[in-house]
């Protein structure tokens, strides 16, 4: 299999012009990486492997599957799980390293079981659905461990470069203290990705999202057992097309200017401000993560001095960068954000329609999770205004994913002016869903 990583490319959208005395410089960063095909080989360092190891093809997974006492309750979870660990194996491309992680109230490997990640072919595949068989339900959950372990299998394969992790909880974290996930977390953030899913309702949405937005990946529900096969099935066919890791985001800016945030919007809302790291006098890098073929938006906010009319300035330079083997990174692509001073009221208070739009996007996301709150807490009146705020940014964005799971959580008697009320008897599932999918975005229209 031959060698390929996407090209890369970056538009910047935003209105450069400011008012007198204005600082603050919003810009959207379209992220476009294409041509890596489907199933392609890592290029950073793929074909290098320890001495005794079977040769991979640079990318490595780890499945992690909740078997404490609960996934008996009912059974046909833990039968699904399975199913889905099984349907997952089988998309496995040959040449990928991979393991089967039980996690309880500690954490074990059921397959290899050797320490170290096997290499896929037509017959560890078949060995690791075997395997699955002693795949039991006891125990607690304490999934810092479960994290331990998956990140000591990717390190007895160094030379992968895509590592990528599936985790599966139907339950609180209950076994190990806030404390102690986080300090996992922190262990293994930037070691590996993780896609992570709850089964059944009995879980935490905070938490699950917690981890997976530490760990660069997705959290999503799947409130029927029966559904997990297809999911996992999807998950693994989106970790087989990501071909090149590690990408970060590098914002540099002139002297006395400040990045107040870099977030991504598109295809979901996450931000990644506190995840920077310095990178050379007033650049800082942000994680993206793995990429195959797919674009991205991110909002990108600096604040600069305030000038003179007429006066302009470079606000931000923004690169796509990758490390290399040797310590140095590679420029994959760069875009300009420009701040102009200007008296024109017209040009000063024009809105880019990409910031706007981001911004009704991260706005619909934190009124959905304030909403839910507050209706947990029993304050009614600002759980209504804020899901009425919701429904009205969905629907004056075009978010109708999101608008249809608010149909589920609340009656929309006037959707443009967002005026709703609760439905009577919300499943526990609908109201999940909504929290769980409340930062998906739909992207602007060009």
């Amino acid at each position: 299999m031959s060698v390929s990583r996407p090209n890369f490319a970056v538009d910047i959208f935003q209105n450069e012009y400011l008012a007198v005395g204005a600082r603050e410089v919003n810009a959207i960063v379209t992220v476009t990486a294409s041509g890596a095909g489907t199933g392609a080989v890592p290029a950073q360092r793929a074909g290098q492997h320890p001495a005794g190891h079977e040769p991979g093809d640079g990318s490595a997974v780890v499945i992690m599957i909740d078997c404490s006492g609960s996934m008996d309750y009912p059974a046909t979870k833990l039968q699904n799980a399975r199913k889905a660990t099984a349907a997952a194996i089988d998309t496995l491309r040959d040449g990928v390293a991979f393991a089967v992680v039980a996690g309880t109230h500690e954490a074990r490997e059921i397959y290899p079981a050797t320490g170290r990640l096997a290499v896929s072919s037509a017959d560890t595949r078949e060995q690791a659905k075997q395997a699955l068989r002693k795949l039991s339900a006891a125990g607690g959950t304490a999934i810092g461990t479960w994290l331990t372990l998956t990140d000591q299998l990717f390190r007895s394969r160094p030379e992968a470069v895509l590592r990528h992790a599936i985790l599966l909880t139907d339950g609180k974290n209950e076994h190990e203290t806030p404390a102690e996930l986080e300090q996992a977390l922190a262990r293994v953030s930037g070691r590996f990705t993780a896609d992570c899913r709850g089964v059944g309702t009995n879980w935490n949405v905070p938490e699950l999202k917690k981890i997976a937005g530490a760990l660069l990946g997705t959290a999503d529900i799947v409130a029927e057992p029966d559904g997990l096969a297809e999911d996992f099935r999807s998950m693994m066919t989106g970790a087989m097309n990501k071909s090149v890791a590690d990408v970060a985001l590098r914002v540099w800016t002139p002297a006395n200017a400040v990045v107040k945030y870099v977030k991504q919007v598109a295809p979901e809302v996450a931000d990644l401000t506190a995840r920077r790291t310095e990178a050379g006098p007033r650049a800082g890098d942000y994680p993206t993560g793995a990429w195959g073929d797919e674009s991205r938006d991110y909002h990108v906010c600096v604040e600069v001095p305030s000038a003179a009319v007429g006066n302009e300035m470079l606000a931000a330079r923004i690169s796509l960068v990758l490390p290399l083997p040797d310590g140095t990174t590679e420029v994959l692509s760069q875009g300009l954000v420009r701040a102009v001073w200007t008296d024109d009221l017209a040009s000063s208070t024009r809105i880019s329609p990409q910031v706007a739009h981001y911004t009704g996007q991260a706005e619909l996301a934190s009124s959905i999770q304030e909403g839910l709150e507050a209706h947990r807490a029993g304050d009614l009146d600002r759980a209504t205004a804020k899901l009425g705020a919701a429904v009205r940014i969905a629907h004056a964005t075009g978010n109708d994913g999101t608008f249809k799971l608010l149909q589920k959580v609340v009656d929309v008697l006037d959707p443009k002016e967002g005026t709703v009320r609760f439905r009577n008897n919300v499943s526990a599932a609908d109201s999940m869903t909504l929290e769980t999918r409340s930062t998906k975005t739909v992207r602007v229209k060009k």
